[in-house]
């Protein structure tokens, strides 16, 4: 099933660590269009929406409307809303387009676009870029605004951020695994439909860069788009340390990061993985590949696992969304055991059964690690972090 909107929705994507959050806030900035905090719909609920049951029974419905709009990763948007009827308002707004996740998704962002008083919504969540066929399906007249970035300096920034790969192994497969899911996409969706952005383009030429962005959108160019900064979403990442740049204007001086950050070895270990899809993309001047024995690949896997669970609830962890991603398994599989769904559909929708379902869905730790270190769930909202 898919939703028809009175004005195309912006679907912003990217990996992580490549100016998603940049894009985020300078279109939230246009006096047409509302871009709330990212939301991760698309990985949380998207591919386990068989665990609902029948949408058109009425209380599996509520079911997802409730998780859905009690789970945005800034609750309730950051509007200034009555949390106890909050869920009612997406539930009606949804029952006047369908009863379906696409549903659900635009009347939570068209709720967010009302209380800004603004006519058009965007959506912008990293790990989407994995969901492209389902965004098409759920939404065919979405405009979807793909940033792209060296992946050395995305390596370097995951390796010195608080969430994500811990090693440039695991690093340097995240970003391949991302760029190669969307090409199918980039060269089959039409002109209106996909637009590329370059970081290191939009850094150095913003004004340029984003009169293209807008007219590509069918909206004005206005020089409100640079006071991004100044919003209460850049203000508010910019105190922490993972978007601390996004308090400054648009700068340069974070292309290139790796140069200094990444040791030859680990540029060497990026281009046994990523060489091709760099080539692929434009970016040259590669290190000379390094390749890694099937135990080395196994031990970096490992680790990786081993330290996004233990510093979840480190400064600056993601203890609080991680614990509220975990009660989300948990109640799909208390739905299991009530029947109201009771088998995975064939073909699984992706990406369960991947070995980075976890991931992909939106988890920073794998459960295995999680137990074997005992993590405690936190519901607080003290340490939040976004």
């Amino acid at each position: 099933m898919s939703v028809i909107t009175k004005e195309r929705p912006i679907i912003v994507t990217g990996s992580e660590r490549s100016g998603t959050t940049l894009i985020m806030t300078i279109l939230g900035c246009h006096p047409e269009i509302a871009v709330p905090e990212v939301t991760w719909y698309y990985p949380r609920f998207r591919p386990y929406i068989h665990t609902y049951g029948d949408l058109s029974v009425a209380e599996n419905f509520r079911t997802l409307v409730n998780e859905m709009a009690y789970g945005t990763r800034k609750p309730f948007f950051g509007l200034d809303v009555n949390p106890v009827i909050f869920a009612n308002e997406i539930h009606d707004l949804a029952m006047g387009k369908e009863q379906s996740f696409a549903g659900v998704f635009t009347a939570a962002l068209e709720r967010y676009a009302q209380a800004q008083g603004k006519p058009r919504w965007g959506e912008k969540t990293p790990y989407n870029l994995f969901y492209i066929g389902e965004i098409v399906e759920d939404l065919p007249d979405a405009q979807i605004v793909f940033i792209t970035r060296d992946g050395r300096d995305v390596c370097a920034e995951f390796l010195d951020a608080s969430f994500g790969p811990t090693n440039i192994y695991a690093a340097s497969e995240l970003w391949d695994m991302g760029q190669k899911a969307v090409m199918p996409w980039r060269d089959s969706l039409k002109s209106d439909q996909w637009y590329d952005v370059n970081y290191e383009t939009l850094v150095r030429d913003p004004v340029g860069e984003l009169k293209k962005l807008c007219a590509f959108l069918g909206v004005d160019y206005t020089d409100e788009l640079l006071a991004f900064h100044s919003t209460p979403i850049a203000q508010r990442r910019g105190q922490t340390k993972d978007n601390a740049a996004l308090a400054d204007p648009i700068s340069d001086k974070y292309v290139g990061r790796y140069k200094y950050e990444l040791s030859v070895r680990d540029q060497q270990i990026f281009s046994s993985i990523a060489d091709d899809t760099m080539r692929a993309l434009g970016y040259e001047e590669l290190a000379e590949p390094l390749a890694l024995s099937d135990e080395q690949i196994a031990l970096y896997e490992e680790m990786d696992g081993r330290y996004r669970a233990a510093t979840l609830d480190a400064p600056a962890g993601w203890i609080v969304f991680e614990s509220y991603n975990d009660w989300l398994v948990d109640q799909r599989e208390a739905r299991r055991r009530a029947g109201v769904w009771s088998s995975v559909p064939d073909p699984a929708p992706f990406p369960i059964g991947h070995k980075h379902e976890e991931y992909f869905s939106g988890m920073r730790a794998k459960r295995q690690w999680k137990d074997h270190y005992s993590v405690k769930r936190e519901y607080s909202q003290t340490r939040s972090v976004l």
